[in-house]
């Protein structure tokens, strides 16, 4: 059993890849029957799996430390070499379509792939290679400014995640303090931030004019795989937040400041602590947490028993907040070996027991799927992906005091509570970028007069005193990754999170059921769209309004109810 550690790393020879990649087409528009069709197929599947393994590891490792110069090397070359090999990719793609033997291969691997494959050729077209690298750099040039951060903090100094447990301190003034430390880094970089979010935004407008659509909005949409909703269906989704879920976020926030003895509404730094005596926080050291994920996923099923074990064996989870690593966390998988990867940087919060459980969501899913032909079934689009991670955490309730002792109490509410406070704040993640590209023209300080108008909509409990000026002046969307390097992915959580609450609405009657229809959706992969996996588990879509307005009556009775009696 090979270690992660241990893996190889080789640059392939793009000019090489692009040969076989043009000779493997010219075979497949010449195969005389669907036996040789299906073997260039496959072999293009292979040799696909290969290249992904090796972006993969290279992204990995220069995750792991920014400062590594080879690796911060490989990812330059990685930013020319995708977009690069991007148009071999459609021939190779076109061919397929126009293939005699589509319906023996819809027969054998089912239509997704085709209709998914005519959306990606929407979405890519040569003439915008230059711009997709472009679009590379500047997003590893946030990334990389964000994971440069050294913040000065009473007398030490950190990275931004590591001065998050700082941000939810129960000392009021030490809170807002860390607060503003953090605002003055993004303050002390604004030029930085505005100027590469600006460059995106234009450039980013132009492939889309040049592809014909007049911006970028519907280029964002057929990039991210959008095959069963359309922008239509996320504006009458952002209706149903405000109608039924914002007024729940806010009086869940009205109790919050009651119990903290403040005026409603709150700053963003007092919003941040949910109980006077502190937030939840994980019982032990980062090895301890790995040992309860590990009972966990033991006693929860043989399935996730054998995929987490696999895990640790493999050593493929860095969870350690170090100098020089990129911020924030994700799971990836390293098609070569069959295995996922889990990155996360643990701060000494709750957070650290939610990727156990969210990111290794994604992996077990990743990993239940591992052997699916074609290799993009064993994703489903990202929206799908989201499920099986965020009703991962859910299921960990009943093992939750082995994570956090004696806060367990604490962290169920302060989990369905940030679920349902969530949606709102990410629908809003959404709902900005629409305006952005929709008028790209805007200079940054409009960009920011929007996101603080858009926060009286969706988070109408934020008090912009301009005490965190960062926060209170619109600034702070900012420091969310996916607004600068993944344009449009956030609804994604949103919709996802809808579906978990349906999880945890069938965890409070049924334990076993509720796995059951865990298990039948995440057995599917992303062999259908989103909308037909959730339908085939028997779960109903967030695009139906009266699913968000059912888990939103069920989950805010529930907190109305819930005992916090001892706990200040």
């Amino acid at each position: 059993m090979i270690k992660f550690s241990e893996m190889p790393y080789v640059r392939p020879d793009v000019e090489q890849m692009k040969k076989d990649l043009a000779a493997m087409t010219e075979k497949l528009k010449n195969a005389s029957s669907y036996a040789e069709a299906k073997e260039l197929f496959l072999a293009k599947e292979q040799e696909a799996k290969h290249g992904r393994t090796m972006g993969t590891l290279a992204h990995i490792r220069h995750s792991i430390d920014t400062r590594d110069a080879f690796y911060d090397g490989e990812m330059k070359f990685w930013n020319a070499a995708g977009p690069a090999l991007q148009e071999y990719e459609q021939q190779w793609t076109m061919a397929m379509l126009a293939s005699p033997f589509r319906k023996d291969f819809e027969a054998e691997y089912g239509d997704l792939m085709f209709v998914n494959a005519e959306i990606a050729l929407k979405a890519f077209s040569p003439e915008i290679i230059p711009d997709l690298i472009q679009d590379n750099d500047l997003s590893q040039e946030y990334e990389k400014l964000l994971a440069s951060a050294q913040i000065p903090f009473e007398g030490g100094v950190y990275t931004l995640s590591q001065l998050t447990p700082f941000k939810n301190d129960p000392d009021d003034a030490r809170r807002l303090a860390a607060w503003k430390a953090e605002g003055q880094w993004y303050k002390d970089n604004q030029d930085k931030l505005d100027d590469i979010y600006d460059k995106l935004v234009h450039l980013r407008d132009g492939m889309g004019k040049k592809l014909g659509y007049g911006g970028y909005t519907p280029l964002g949409y057929y990039s991210m795989g959008r095959n069963c909703y359309t922008r239509e269906d996320v504006e009458r989704f952002r209706e149903a937040v405000v109608q039924y879920l914002v007024p729940v976020a806010d009086a869940i926030y009205r109790r919050q400041a009651e119990r903290l003895g403040k005026q409603y509404p709150m700053s963003f730094a007092d919003n941040a602590l949910e109980f006077r005596s502190g937030n939840p926080r994980p019982q032990g050291t980062p090895d301890d947490i790995l040992a309860a994920g590990k009972k966990f996923y033991n006693e929860l099923s043989p399935e996730t028993a054998e995929f987490f074990n696999t895990m640790l064996d493999m050593e493929l989870l860095d969870v350690l907040s170090t100098e020089g690593k990129e911020a924030g966390g994700y799971c990836t998988s390293i098609p070569d070996y069959g295995v996922p990867f889990i990155f996360a940087n643990f701060n000494g919060t709750q957070h650290d027991v939610e990727v156990v459980t969210h990111e290794a969501g994604h992996a077990f899913a990743s990993w239940m799927n591992k052997d699916r032909v074609p290799a993009s079934y064993i994703w489903p689009s990202m929206e799908g992906c989201e499920v099986h991670s965020m009703s991962m955490e859910f299921m960990a309730w009943p093992w939750e005091e082995d994570f956090f002792g004696d806060d367990a109490r604490k962290f169920r509410y302060s989990h369905l509570a940030g679920a349902l406070t969530f949606i709102p704040y990410g629908t809003m993640v959404d709902h900005f970028q629409h305006e952005v590209y929709d008028h790209p023209e805007m200079t940054p300080a409009e960009r920011h007069a929007t996101w603080k108008r858009l926060l009286g909509v969706y988070m109408p409990w934020m008090k912009l005193d301009g005490d965190i000026p960062f926060y209170s002046e619109g600034e702070g969307w900012q420091r969310q990754h996916h607004i600068y390097s993944r344009p449009f992915y956030y609804i994604d959580y949103c919709l996802a999170q809808t579906v978990s609450l349906q999880f945890w609405a069938l965890l409070q009657d049924d334990q076993k059921a509720a796995w059951a229809k865990y298990m039948a959706y995440t057995r599917q992969g992303g062999s259908r769209v989103f909308t037909e996996l959730l339908a085939n588990a028997g779960l109903e879509s967030p695009f139906d309004p009266h699913c968000l307005a059912g888990v939103c009556e069920k989950a805010s009775k529930w907190l109305a109810d819930y005992d916090l009696g001892g706990i200040r």
